[in-house]
């Protein structure tokens, strides 16, 4: 199975909730998870830049092999570069695109 989580809050615990649903969800032995993906756009890309509140769990995250994605109009939006995210974090043109694709990939949309 393959799930995608979807981080678009600019709140602290909703974003820590989310890393933290994720995290579980790789740790639930009753499901087997080929991929577990997160797309961060908004005010949900704080996380994933380097430093930022979260980050710290957006690496481990990374570590353990999970698929994390910053929308790239948000990157524009709020004047970050590439260079201003945690290392892994893939950058995909539009945040509601990559979700799409990734729907009709299979993935299951979870937006806590």
């Amino acid at each position: 199975m393959q799930t995608v989580f979807h981080l678009t809050s600019d709140d602290p615990e909703q974003q820590q909730t989310v890393l933290t649903i994720a995290e579980n969800l790789s740790t639930d032995d009753s499901v087997e998870m080929d991929d577990i993906a997160i797309v961060a756009q908004a005010g949900g890309i704080e996380p994933l830049t380097a430093g930022g509140d979260g980050s710290d769990t957006v690496e481990s995250l990374l570590a353990d092999g999970f698929s994390v994605k910053a929308c790239g109009n948000t990157l524009d939006l709020e004047n970050l570069e590439e260079s201003d995210l945690v290392d892994g974090v893939e950058t995909v043109p539009s945040g509601g695109g990559e979700l799409t694709r990734l729907q009709d990939d299979g993935y299951a949309y979870i937006r806590p």
